[in-house]
């Protein structure tokens, strides 16, 4: 799993093999074959989010809605400084933005996995766009920050950019939601 999640967060899923896996692994191709059956199931194995989307939804929340958008930006922009965490969120990303493929994958893994826990702990109305304008705008963070390295983003600290993206998040989890209502 080490030499898979190692191959998938540095050269992305188009450009891992089963073949590298199993060579860093130092196993034969067919062992991991045999155990995972494809490189899209090999993938979404090994991806681990850096934190439990549920501990998470209810972390930020229980605490009452107030504030909730600055504690979610907090918990994300610190867990992300970790190379360790973001690894394997950069190899996400890697790997949705350029193969069509892997951003299916992707897309069934962040709803299942961070979007729907989510919004299964929000109030409110249109609790499935809140949750995923959330996405929208970490996975927007994650991209800028470490992929593109964005400068003023990416050299930026960790605590002004939590107090920054808070209140963005805030309002997705509580404010108003402009637009027509598709109710």
């Amino acid at each position: 799993m080490a030499a898979a999640k190692h191959q998938f967060a540095e050269l992305g899923y188009p450009r891992t093999t089963l073949r590298a896996v199993a060579r860093e692994a130092d196993v034969d191709t067919r062992l991991v074959t045999h155990y995972f059956g494809s490189k899209q199931n090999l993938f979404i194995s090994v991806v681990d989010f850096p934190f439990d989307p549920d501990q998470l939804a209810e972390g930020v929340l229980a605490e009452g809605p107030d504030r909730a958008g600055r504690r979610l930006a907090d918990l994300t922009i610190r867990s992300l400084e970790v190379a360790a965490t973001r690894q394997p969120m950069t190899g996400l990303l890697r790997a949705a933005a350029s193969e069509d493929e892997a951003a299916l994958l992707v897309q069934r893994i962040l709803t299942d996995r961070m979007l729907t826990p989510l919004a299964r702990m929000l109030s409110g109305d249109r609790p499935d766009l809140r949750a995923a304008l959330i996405g929208a705008q970490l996975t927007g963070y994650l991209f800028a920050r470490y992929v593109v390295a964005l400068p003023g983003l990416a050299d930026a600290d960790a605590e002004e950019l939590a107090e920054v993206v808070g209140p963005v998040l805030q309002h997705y989890l509580t404010g108003r939601l402009e637009g027509p209502d598709p109710g």
